[in-house]
């Protein structure tokens, strides 16, 4: 048994499981995995090598021979290195992120992503978010959470976002983008997204981010022996 628990939490693009499963992270004292951002680093490291997702045999080559690796920085955030370059910034791009669905259905991509958060959350004490971590990467996690919201409230948050950023946004083609890739990710062959059937279901509409990260810490700390769930 693990001297602390891994949380796995789960869901589709939009549904802020980012920011609360830092958040959730910070407040337990827990490591923070981002897997999202370890598949965009392959997607970058691909671009970077002129590879377009047909390109499927050399980019499952390249991946088994990539390190990627998730850093806490001196201010607290979490930068992301592919063979030592820091790429926390590039593999935000709107190319990459066109790049990452289709670059991370590859088996040989997810074979060697999941071998790496498995070794990083085998000791317990993890906080890890993405979308197979409860059915694929642990599905013997202690607390799964499946975090979701509806596809219009992800749209109108990822709207906003872009707006504070400058960036000029259609509301619908951004909704539209989002119900597509719950398409694919969820009927792609390898690694389906999917609510693990002893998973709690978290729908974050109407809800903040400090409502959420707040009711993942009672789920966690109901879930737990008292002296599991704290730093």
């Amino acid at each position: 048994m693990r001297p602390k628990p891994i949380v796995a939490i789960d869901g589709p693009a939009g549904a802020g499981k980012s920011t609360v499963a830092r958040r959730v992270a910070q407040a337990l004292g827990f490591l923070y995995v981002d897997t999202g951002a370890m598949y965009r680093a392959i997607a970058w490291q691909a671009d970077e090598l002129g590879l377009t997702p047909d390109d499927v045999e050399a980019i499952a080559a390249m991946a088994r021979q990539s390190d990627v690796r998730l850093e806490e920085a001196p201010d607290g955030t979490q930068r992301v290195f592919i063979n030592g370059v820091d790429v926390t910034d590039a593999i935000r791009a709107p190319r990459i992120s066109n790049l990452v669905s289709p670059i991370s259905a590859i088996p040989g991509v997810r074979a060697r992503m999941v071998e790496l958060q498995r070794q990083m959350g085998a000791p317990g004490g993890v906080v890890m978010e993405g979308r197979d971590i409860q059915t694929v990467v642990f599905p013997d996690a202690e607390v799964k959470i499946f975090l979701t919201a509806s596809p219009a409230e992800r749209a109108r948050r990822r709207w906003r976002e872009l707006q504070g950023r400058g960036v000029t946004a259609d509301l619908a083609q951004i909704q539209r983008d989002i119900e597509e890739r719950d398409t694919r990710d969820s009927q792609r062959d390898m690694s389906p997204l999917s609510k693990a059937a002893d998973a709690i279901e978290v729908n974050t509409d109407g809800l903040t981010i400090e409502q959420v990260v707040e009711r993942i810490i009672r789920i966690v700390r109901e879930s737990l022996p008292a002296d599991s769930s704290s730093g």
